[in-house]
Parts: C-alpha cells; structure tokens; sequence
C-alpha cells in the first residue's frame, strides 16, 4: 500500500494503513506540544523509534508485551535515559487515551527507577573572585585575543543574571544595550523572550568587555556574538560547557566533598542567593518568587523552585524565620 503523508505544523511522518491511527495520534499529540512552546525533538525521535518497531514487528498498536520487548534493548542505558524513553511513551498513550479508552497505557510503576538527583554545588561569592583572578592571569591564545576578556564577562554573566547557557552563547550586540544596563533573550526555553537588568558592576563590566572587543577589530554587526571564541566564531553551547568546566578545575574552584561546579550550578547558585538576600532582609520570600520566576524566563514558579531545594543555608534561614513567627504557639501550646 501506498504511504499517505500526514501534515501538521512542524511535523510531517509517513503513515500506512495498520498504523494511521498511531501516526494521527501522534501527528496531534506533537502539534499540541508544539503549541505550548516546546520543541519535543527528542519525544518525537523516541516515538519514530516506537513506530519503526512496531513496523518491523507488523502490528497495528502498542500493547504491553510489545512495549516490554521495545524496552528491553535498552536496560543496559543510563536510568535517566531509560526513564525518559518511558515516559515519553506513557505521556503520549496517556494523550491517546483522551480519545480512545482502550488505548494501551504502560504501567509507571514498571519503569526504571532513577537515582536521586544530586544537590547543585554551589558557587560563593569567595570563588567567583578566585575564578575571576584566576582568569586574569591566563595567556591569550592564537587568534583568541579576547579570551580572558570573554571568560571574565561570561562568569561575571552567569553569576549575576542566572542566565541559562544557552542564553549567553546566542547573545549578540544586537541584544545589548549597554547604555541602560539591558541584555534581550530571545525566544528561549517556552519560546519566551524577556529583557534582564543588569547591576551597575555588571554592566560596568560589560562597556569595559565591549570597548576591548571594537578595539580588536572584531566584527561589530549587530548579528555578531556578543562571546567570541576562535577568529571572532560564537561557541556553541558544549564548547563553552567544556571550556568553563576547565577553567573551573584549573582554578581549584569545588565545594567541602571536592566538587566541582558546572554551568548549570552558576543558575542555581544565583536562585539561591536571591533566596538569601530576601531571607536576611526579612523580605516576603512568596511575594518576591514570582519576580525571580519572570527573571530567570521561568513559566511558573514550579519551575524556579526546581532551584530552591532545601539547601543548609535556606534551611538555616527558613527555620529562624519559621522560629520568630511561631515560638510563642510551640512554646505555650494551642488554647
């Protein structure tokens, strides 16, 4: 039989007759993802790899035995993975069942379970300042003039923004107002776009890094990266995920147990010293959260408090606050 092509916005798969519910299912589950602003590349590989199996195995749906057999090639993977491939696959029968009640859904129960994520390592005030003489005395490589300069604005960046990595890697002097102190983020994760203030060191900073790049002759378009590696380039977001994380090895920066952070910790390093602050000024850490959620280009505030897990410091200052408010009911009891 001839394939029949099925349309829909950003996704285009082909179908034949055993399968056409499966690939409409899947043709409107993706669109439906696709409206809430995220791009699923990886859900739709995962369920494209569900589909050729079902293909080479000639049946017309998923089932349980068919989804072990799926499975199965892959439990020698890491947890994380296996979960994720799970799940992708539970999300979207889960969907289907909206519209079909005898829709095959996979047991969570029967997934793997995936180990404890571990706390962030975070980053003191006290390392930022190492990390940034340490990057002072570093010798510019060839055609890398700039290097140390560019090292020095992105930790300063990601200390004192939050900013996502990707974020300060796609930056370009077209999203840089440096008069007043403004970085635009376009279109980042959810496909929000907002504008970051600057503190007056950082921006300070930031004039001084912009001044070095015109002097160095770099290419000074308003589409040329703000953070240049080799010959002017932009990093891409793994060569700037190696490159910080030796810096941060080199320069000794690691916590108590001899950890060392990574370029996810700087954000949640400046989550949880925005968490502080508020703390030590007796301000209303509830009201002030959806702030820091419309800072950091969070959806909602679930998802900043991803960042704000119990950490010994917070839990020092919540359980002060907690003692201030509510020693008079411990001590005397409820009347």
């Amino acid at each position: 039989m001839c394939p029949v092509l099925a349309h829909a916005k950003g996704v285009v798969m082909l179908m034949h007759e055993p399968l056409v519910s499966w690939d409409a299912a899947a043709a409107a589950y993706l669109t439906s993802r696709h409206a809430l602003g995220r791009a699923y590349k990886k859900e739709e590989i995962i369920l494209n790899n569900v589909r050729a199996f079902l293909v080479q195995a000639d049946a017309i749906d998923l089932d349980q035995q068919l989804f072990d057999q799926w499975r199965e090639p892959f439990y020698h993977l890491n947890p994380s993975t296996r979960l994720v491939r799970e799940r992708t696959v539970y999300n979207f029968c889960r969907y289907r069942r909206r519209s079909d009640a005898d829709c095959f859904l996979p047991d969570p129960g029967s997934f793997v379970r995936k180990p404890p994520r571990p706390l962030p390592t975070l980053i003191e005030h006290e390392q930022v300042v190492q990390l940034l003489s340490y990057v002072s005395q570093l010798h510019p490589k060839p055609h890398e003039e700039l290097r140390p300069a560019v090292l020095r604005l992105a930790i300063i960046l990601l200390y004192t923004t939050g900013l996502r990595r990707g974020e300060l890697v796609r930056l370009t002097l077209a999203d840089v107002d440096e008069r007043q102190g403004i970085l635009f983020i376009h279109e980042s994760k959810f496909h929000k776009s907002r504008w970051v203030p600057l503190s007056s060191s950082a921006c300070a900073e930031l004039r001084k890094y912009l001044t070095l790049r015109q002097d160095a002759g770099l290419d000074s378009r308003d589409s040329a990266p703000l953070l240049c590696c080799a010959r002017g380039y932009a990093y891409t977001g793994n060569a700037f995920y190696h490159s910080l994380k030796k810096l941060l090895v080199a320069a000794g920066i690691h916590d108590c147990n001899g950890n060392t952070p990574c370029v996810q910790d700087f954000r949640h390093s400046f989550a949880v010293a925005a968490l502080l602050r508020w703390y030590e000024n007796d301000d209303d850490v509830q009201v002030n959260l959806p702030k820091l959620a419309l800072y950091m280009g969070h959806v909602s505030i679930i998802s900043t408090a991803y960042y704000l897990r119990l950490m010994p410091a917070v839990i020092e200052h919540a359980s002060k606050r907690f003692e201030r408010s509510c020693a008079e009911v411990l001590e005397g009891g409820i009347s």
